[in-house]
């Protein structure tokens, strides 16, 4: 049964002296409906990307506030979060994620209301939500997202390396997943020790229910018989010697994701913003960031999260690319292709309608939008 097209609301980045870009950003979730939500006295969890430290391309703080501010004002009590991420890095347990938070302008001075870190202090703090997909039975999602009454993705729209880009639906998806939950979309839910950074101090075997690491020689291996892919054992690593192996297609990982996606946003009320503005070729995980694929183009909201992804890549097809960069290369490499899609000409190995198409099979949005400027 073919569902009605989706409302996504869009406005450019140009302002006026009568109304700057935050103010602009404050009417548009009007007049998409954001006072439509019920938050008095409610829970609103707000899923942002807090930037790798050392990256630049993740939204600012100043957008965060405006969004905060407004459940304030509806009598909601916001918060800001993002789940630990799988990978090393700046942001793999709640006190370095934190403090990378901070150190990018996401305190609550800043933002007008606290950070919470969905997944607590080493990913581990996860709730098991009963999804019934086609490759997801039960997603594993930061437990503190799942507590809010109301969730609401505020998402830098931009290029990445594995997805083709990194739009709502992966910033739920992903983002809200726990470090198991990344792992299981990742791949087959089984990690393996770097005999070369393994010590062989035994914590990953103490942790584990089933006995699957196993101490020889100082070195650990991880028996994937009896692996149940919990990721207990990635979180107390104390070498960082454990890690996911990312064997799964593209597709799958896509399909993964839009039903973490789902699990997420079932069952209550969810409002989605994107802002597609220093579009960096790569997700915001780097700890760099490369020059923009495309100028700026803008902001949008939605109901529908699907449907906000979907306009997002269809606007950014409309673009030029930016000279020099990632995209512009790759065509001239390629010769300019008529019709080519952006985010395939800058990572060839990727593809992301997958993703969308999957989304819509299981009732998560429709790709079917009418767009509605402001």
């Amino acid at each position: 049964m073919k569902m009605e097209k989706a409302k996504v609301y869009f406005t450019t980045f140009k302002a006026t002296a009568h109304e700057n870009l935050l103010q602009k950003l404050h009417r548009l979730m009007k007049t998409a409906g954001f006072e439509t939500i019920d938050f008095q006295e409610k829970y609103a969890a707000i899923k942002i990307h807090f930037g790798e430290y050392g990256n630049l391309a993740f939204l600012r703080p100043n957008y965060a506030r405006v969004v905060a501010d407004y459940v304030k004002e509806l009598g909601g009590k916001p918060f800001l979060t993002d789940c630990n991420t799988l990978y090393v890095g700046s942001r793999k347990n709640a006190l370095d994620h934190l403090e990378t938070a901070y150190v990018n302008g996401f305190s609550p001075y800043q933002t007008g209301c606290h950070v919470i870190i969905a997944d607590g202090l080493k990913g581990t703090d996860e709730a098991l939500v009963p999804v019934n997909g086609e490759y997801v039975k039960e997603a594993k999602i930061g437990q503190a997202i799942m507590d809010a009454d109301i969730f609401i993705s505020l998402t830098h729209f931009k290029g990445h390396e594995m997805a083709g880009f990194g739009g709502t639906l992966k910033n739920i998806g992903m983002g809200c997943g726990s470090r198991s939950g990344k792992m299981e979309q990742h791949c087959d839910g089984k990690p393996s020790a770097d005999k070369d950074l393994c010590v062989g101090c035994g914590a990953c075997r103490k942790i584990c229910a089933h006995g699957a690491p196993v101490i020889e020689n100082k070195k650990a291996t991880i028996d994937h018989d009896k692996c149940v892919g919990c990721g207990r054992c990635l979180a107390v690593c104390p070498k960082d010697a454990i890690s996911a192996d990312y064997n799964d297609s593209i597709a799958m990982l896509n399909y993964k994701m839009a039903e973490y996606a789902l699990a997420v946003c079932q069952n209550r009320p969810c409002f989605h913003v994107s802002l597609i503005c220093d579009v960096s070729p790569n997700c915001d995980c780097h700890a760099e960031n490369d020059i923009p694929i495309i100028p700026n183009v803008g902001m949008l909201a939605s109901f529908d999260p699907v449907a906000l992804d979907q306009a997002c890549a269809d606007l950014c097809n409309k673009m030029e690319p930016v000279k020099g960069s990632i995209l512009s290369d790759s065509i001239a490499e390629h010769g300019n292709c008529e019709g080519h899609d952006h985010f395939h000409m800058t990572h060839p190995d990727t593809e992301w309608r997958t993703c969308i198409s999957h989304a819509v099979k299981i009732g998560m949005g429709t790709n079917e939008y009418e767009l509605i400027t402001i």
